[in-house]
């Protein structure tokens, strides 16, 4: 029953699109929280509200990590089943969508280790914080489109955990706290995470500008 529910959820998605959708304008931890209620008094079809309003947000978390489209609504069903059963376990100590991106991230990579999969790796090089930097001037240059384009196409060159951390922080703007909560590490572990992330991103992107753009803003 609730994987037909969820398999009639997922197939309206616009799998084009990958981005991900922003929590901001979402339900707030107290309205959804309503709707959780209801659940938990027995009104089982209310889930569909939270599967309606969260499904964008679990599916592009899948995607970004696992990089195939039949994998990433797999893993955002599973992940719904288990928010359902778990449902309880809520205590709205954070963000619902929060404790959904826990849900999903644990979930994507419970799929990566049970395939065995090697994650991508990415040789860092020796750049500094301005380094960096003059990578993100040089990004704020491009067209607002082209500039998403540039980032999506190399994030998915990026292992699992990089992309995920990296989008979750840009395109969907959680703060560190957040993505603490996510991933179950210390907000100071994720800013060092994150900056490594970056560098690795930086790696990347570095081929994909030209050279000019770049030296400009050194």
């Amino acid at each position: 029953m609730m994987v037909t529910l969820f398999s009639k959820y997922f197939s309206l998605i616009d799998v084009t699109n990958t981005s991900i959708v922003s929590s901001k304008g979402q339900m707030t931890t107290n309205q959804d929280q309503i709707i959780i209620n209801k659940i938990l008094d027995g009104d089982t079809k209310a889930f569909s509200v939270l599967v309606d309003r969260y499904k964008g947000l679990v599916f592009s978390l899948a995607m970004q990590m696992l990089k195939n489209k039949e994998e990433a609504e797999e893993v955002s069903q599973d992940s719904f089943i288990k928010v359902f059963k778990k449902l309880e376990k809520f205590k709205g100590d954070s963000k619902f969508s929060t404790w959904i991106y826990r849900v999903t991230y644990n979930t994507c990579l419970d799929r990566l280790k049970s395939n065995k999969r090697m994650l991508n790796t990415v040789a860092i090089n020796e750049f500094t914080e301005h380094n960096v930097k003059t990578l993100d001037n040089a990004l704020s240059q491009l067209e607002a489109k082209e500039r998403k384009q540039a980032i999506q196409d190399c994030l998915q060159l990026l292992p699992a955990d990089d992309c995920a951390l990296l989008t979750l922080y840009y395109f969907d703007e959680l703060s560190l706290e957040e993505i603490a909560k996510i991933i179950g590490i210390k907000a100071n572990n994720v800013k060092v995470k994150l900056f490594r992330s970056r560098k690795k991103l930086t790696t990347i992107l570095q081929n994909k500008l030209e050279p000019e753009i770049i030296e400009y803003y050194e």
